[in-house]
């Protein structure tokens, strides 16, 4: 069972997670040459070599765990936490701990190997972000989850280990520091002005276009003011929302069409680059909806972060947001 630990200094905790050491991937060199006859997991076919789905959308009416799907959730075979069980909170002295309890979900995004996230129909894609509402809204009923992040590594350099076409969630219980902090500045925000920071960035950067990239009816896409890396991008929606989850149909269509989109222009622009993509939204059960907007942030791995990034957490950045921005805006995607 991995084990959940605070640092009783600046109280982040860390997941201590043995079964993530036994990835025979672990060992190899960083990229994704294959051993020869190696088989891929999440390709048609292999389903045995996956937990049982969770989650399939088949046009044919095909079984379960069986070819035939368009896009498959599976729990992950070396989970960073475990599904069963209870949290069992514990002192050691000055020292807390809980059992590393929580979900960790594959979403295999397509049945094509090969294909970039960026080449994907947009209904594939609109598919693909159904199946992260769905599981969300599941997850979010069992009470001992406070909050879910979807992410996708893309590339060996953002930490893929598997080149199929896939994307994680992972379930907590605990809402990371990092995210609370974010809501806390929000909340902040908005004790004095009354208004969404989110909404008066996207007003703002509207207003001004220089850090715009692209938008559409429903999303707005930036370079934000203090990026962090080169490229960085912001997908934000236009309209005030705290849950990714509670998003509409038009919504997703329109959000589908957003990250091909900016992907797309990444990939000419970049030479498709290794990316971590995440969707920051709300922790369940919290009263967050005043003031806390979810987005996407989009980092391309251009620059490596060092001992100075991790020193002090600050980020050095060599790429104008402003110029990244018009370089992107002016690529014909």
């Amino acid at each position: 069972m991995p084990e959940l630990r605070k640092d009783p200094v600046i109280g982040r905790w860390v997941i201590i997670s043995t079964e993530r050491g036994k990835r025979p991937m672990d060992y190899r060199p960083n990229n994704f040459e294959r051993i020869a006859g190696e088989i891929c997991p999440f390709c048609p076919g292999n389903e045995g070599l996956t937990p049982p789905e969770v989650l399939s959308y088949r046009r044919d009416g095909s079984s379960p765990n069986a070819p035939g799907w368009d896009l498959r959730v599976v729990p992950n075979k070396f989970p960073a936490l475990m599904i069963e069980g209870g949290l069992n909170r514990q002192g050691e002295g000055i020292f807390d701990k809980m059992n590393g309890v929580g979900a960790h979900e594959v979403i295999i995004e397509t049945p094509k190997h090969d294909a970039a996230f960026s080449s994907l129909p947009e209904k594939d894609i609109e598919n693909i972000l159904w199946s992260f509402h769905d599981r969300v809204l599941d997850l979010k009923k069992d009470r001992r989850f406070k909050y879910i992040l979807i992410f996708k590594n893309h590339g060996a350099l953002a930490g893929a280990t598997i080149d199929h076409p896939h994307s994680q969630l992972i379930a907590l219980p605990i809402v990371p520091k990092q995210v609370r902090e974010e809501i806390d500045g929000c909340k902040t925000y908005f004790s004095f002005k009354e208004r969404c920071i989110y909404c008066d960035i996207i007003k703002q950067e509207s207003d001004s276009g220089i850090r715009v990239i692209a938008e559409n009816p429903s999303f707005l896409a930036i370079s934000p003011y203090a990026s962090r890396f080169p490229f960085e991008t912001w997908i934000l929606p236009k309209n005030h929302e705290a849950y990714f989850e509670s998003s509409q149909k038009h919504e997703y269509e329109n959000l589908a069409r957003m990250m091909k989109d900016i992907l797309v222009r990444m990939d000419l622009a970049l030479g498709n680059p290794p990316y971590n993509l995440i969707i920051q939204t709300s922790p369940f059960h919290e009263l967050v909806s005043d003031f806390y907007h979810w987005h996407i942030e989009i980092m391309p791995k251009l620059t490596n972060v060092a001992g100075f990034e991790w020193g002090t957490a600050f980020y050095i950045n060599p790429t104008l947001p402003e110029e990244a921005a018009k370089f992107m805006r002016d690529i014909v995607a």
